[in-house]
């Protein structure tokens, strides 16, 4: 018994310094995880996916996308509830956010909509639909667990300011898609979808700050995700659709960029300062620490 129990803290111990490399480990090993489970899924149920088009139907979906992030998102639960981390990483974030990084949300959200009410819906069958949205709630669940949730909590404890904490669980979300060149995308899509998701990355961790709740970024991801694969009709693609709305929400590319290029400057802060006010949202944070 005492040996399991030193064991326990040893693991906790580990976890509990944080750090950079701690959370690059992490999310190797999810991906690895997620990568095995993908092909183990394969050699079970290949014959229920269609290989040429990702939307076909339910059970394409449920077996070529939805199962591995299910089995993923149990994972990452697992992992955290083994550290104790639940109440920390749904609760209340340990510092607030600023006025105008209400801009983050707004975007992604205004962006969502705009290829909700963009999609030529008579492509696709209403369970198709529905089982997109779920695996996208799944998505949105286990990436920003993930990046936003353990690697910024990982991040925080190893002592880094927001400033890089923001742009290291940027990247780390960003190189979680480059295993896409595994499965046979062209390297310039996939250079585009890494360049997309690290400025996404960046509205999520200011959605996550100026909300103080990790729900928030996992239910705006959660919309993000299949609202895009509906209305180009594929995972990761680059190509718009003809609809006027959808074509306008592909200009919110731009807008994360430039949002990303202004935290830059105004991120600041570092968790554990006297400063660092849980649920701050003041007019003060543009030019102050924030």
């Amino acid at each position: 018994m005492s040996a399991q129990v030193t064991a326990a803290s040893g693991w906790k111990r580990f976890w509990e310094r944080g750090g950079w490399w701690r959370a690059v480990l992490l999310a190797v090993v999810y991906i690895a995880l997620y990568l095995a489970t993908g092909q183990l899924v394969g050699l079970i149920f290949g014959s229920q996916v269609d290989d040429e088009n990702p939307l076909a139907d339910v059970p394409t979906i449920f077996f070529g996308t939805a199962l591995a992030i299910i089995v993923g998102s149990v994972l990452l639960l697992l992992f955290a509830g083994s550290l104790g981390w639940l109440r920390e990483l749904f609760g209340r974030q340990p510092i607030g956010g600023r006025w105008w990084m209400w801009i983050a949300p707004v975007i992604v959200l205004a962006a969502a909509l705009l290829r909700i009410f963009g999609t030529d819906y008579s492509r696709y069958s209403v369970g198709v639909v529905v089982a997109i949205y779920l695996t996208g709630l799944f998505v949105g669940f286990a990436e920003e667990l993930l990046t936003r949730g353990l690697a910024v909590n990982l991040l925080r404890k190893g002592g880094y300011s927001e400033r890089m904490v923001m742009l290291l669980s940027s990247l780390i979300f960003s190189l979680l898609h480059s295993v896409n060149l595994l499965t046979g995308q062209p390297p310039l899509t996939v250079l585009f979808t890494m360049g997309f998701t690290f400025v996404f990355g960046v509205a999520m961790y200011l959605t996550l700050r100026v909300t103080g709740s990790l729900i928030w970024p996992i239910l705006l991801h959660a919309i993000t995700d299949p609202s895009t694969m509906l209305a180009v009709g594929g995972v990761d693609e680059t190509h718009g659709s003809v609809n006027q709305l959808a074509t306008l929400a592909g200009t919110s590319t731009y807008l994360y960029l430039l949002l990303a290029i202004v935290a830059i400057f105004l991120v600041r802060d570092r968790v554990g300062r006297k400063d660092a006010v849980p649920g701050l949202v003041t007019p003060e944070g543009i030019g102050s620490a924030s």
